[in-house]
Parts: C-alpha cells; sequence; structure tokens
C-alpha cells in the first residue's frame, strides 16, 4: 500500500518533437544479448494462442502481460515490476506520448532512443524497459493500457492481493484508508489488498469501495446515495415540478 513516485509523461513532451526531428539524445541503454531471454519469452507467449485458461489470456494484452509477469516472477521482481506498470501506465496515459509511438512515420529507432530516456527518467527495472521495447518493435503500443491493466490482473492472482478502489470527493488520509485496507482483508480474505483512489466529486461527500472481480462488489458509504435513496422514497420522480421548495 505504499506510494509509488511516478514520473510525469509531461516531462517527455518537448522531448518528443525533438526525437522527431532526429535531435534527440540518447541514453544508449542495452537491450541486447543479456535480455534475450526475455524478448523470446514475450515474443512467444504473444504470437502463441492458447490452449485454455483464463480469460486473461485470451486476448494478446493477456499474454503480454502473462510473460512479462512470469519473467519477474522468476527472477523475484514482481513487486518491483508491478510498481514499473503504474509508471508505464502514467507516461502513456499521456496522448502526446502514447500518440507519438502511435505514429506510423516515426522511425522505430527514434521510438527507442525515446523509450531509452523514459526507462531511465522513471527509474525502470531493464527487463521493464526491454519490455516496452518489445512492444514497440512488434507494433502493439496500442494495447499498452490493456497490457497494464492485465498484468495487474496476474500480480493480484500470483500474490493473493485484492485490488479495492476508493472513491471520495477530497483524499482519504492515509490512516483511512488502512481501515478500509483491513476492512476489505477481513471480508475477502486475501493475503493483501492494495488500494487505488479516485477523486470524484458527484459523490457530495462520503465514499465508495469497489472490490472483487472487475469491481463487482461495492460498499456505498456516500451522501450521493443517501440522497437517491430518499429521492426516491419521496417519489420525487413523479413530481410535476410545480412544487417550489
Amino acid at each position: 500500500m505504499a506510494a509509488v513516485h511516478q514520473q510525469s509523461p509531461i516531462a517527455f513532451r518537448a522531448k518528443l518533437s525533438s526525437a522527431s526531428r532526429f535531435a534527440f539524445k540518447s541514453t544508449n541503454l542495452s537491450f541486447s544479448s543479456t535480455f534475450s531471454g526475455v524478448k523470446l519469452a514475450v515474443k512467444l507467449a504473444a504470437m502463441r494462442k492458447p490452449a485454455g485458461g483464463a480469460r486473461m489470456m485470451d486476448t494478446a494484452a493477456g499474454r503480454y502481460a502473462a510473460a512479462l509477469a512470469d519473467v519477474a516472477k522468476s527472477h523475484g521482481t514482481l513487486e518491483l515490476t508491478s510498481a514499473d506498470m503504474e509508471k508505464v501506465d502514467q507516461v502513456f496515459s499521456d496522448p502526446q506520448v502514447f500518440n507519438f509511438f502511435l505514429n506510423p512515420t516515426i522511425d522505430t529507432e527514434k521510438k527507442r532512443k525515446v523509450l531509452d530516456d523514459i526507462a531511465v527518467e522513471s527509474k525502470l527495472q531493464p527487463y521493464t524497459a526491454n519490455f516496452l521495447n518489445i512492444v514497440v518493435d512488434m507494433k502493439r503500443v496500442e494495447i499498452i493500457k490493456d497490457i497494464v491493466k492485465e498484468f495487474e490482473v496476474v500480480y493480484n492472482k500470483l500474490t493473493n492481493t485484492e485490488l479495492a478502489v476508493v472513491s471520495s470527493v477530497v483524499m482519504l488520509g492515509s490512516q483511512h484508508l488502512a481501515q478500509i485496507a483491513k476492512g476489505v482483508q477481513r471480508l475477502t480474505r486475501a493475503k493483501n489488498v492494495r488500494i487505488k483512489t479516485v477523486i470524484d466529486p458527484s459523490l457530495v461527500a462520503g465514499f465508495t469501495i469497489r472490490y472483487g472481480s472487475s469491481g463487482s462488489k461495492l460498499i456505498d458509504m456516500s451522501v450521493k446515495k443517501q440522497l437517491d435513496e430518499l429521492a426516491s422514497q419521496l417519489n420525487f420522480s413523479d413530481m410535476d415540478g410545480s412544487l417550489a421548495l
């Protein structure tokens, strides 16, 4: 539940246009034979059609995520890789960054140079950095956000972690989030609970907690819910609007 310090994608914006004009300075990270095993594992997983199993394995994003998780698990770096994928998610959430890597007119080598810089500034593990190079090489950048989501699914299964998404009007304090985590842990009997926070002004006050498969379970402690229930009890929906309050 420790906070992950993420590199802002804004830091890369000015560099993207420079890269497309052949003026980008590369940090020249090495992704050669040292990590060839990772490249092979990911490429094979991406190309191979699964024989069966979980839903996650039925998608290209799922196969990429599973391959990365398998490598991370074998090297004892699941936690670090999970933190890396959160950074990757933030970087590629910037439309300018995402569109740069999607642009087919920009040479792959220039994209690799930008990836080198992202890897250094975000302090990504070599495995994660190499993985991003593979995604670019295989021209699958369009599914990078799905890969991040599927990796989280794999990670949670491997570590018996329950994800709880807490939505509130303002950010809750660490003490309240810790109490929520303990409550979710009691409900699910999971070994670990991971909290993600979302700011949602529509709730008016209070908070909601979503957990379970794809957020299927909801605990609603919001004022919005109370107001909706009150409106339902008073049958406001049946009024013709002539009542002035």
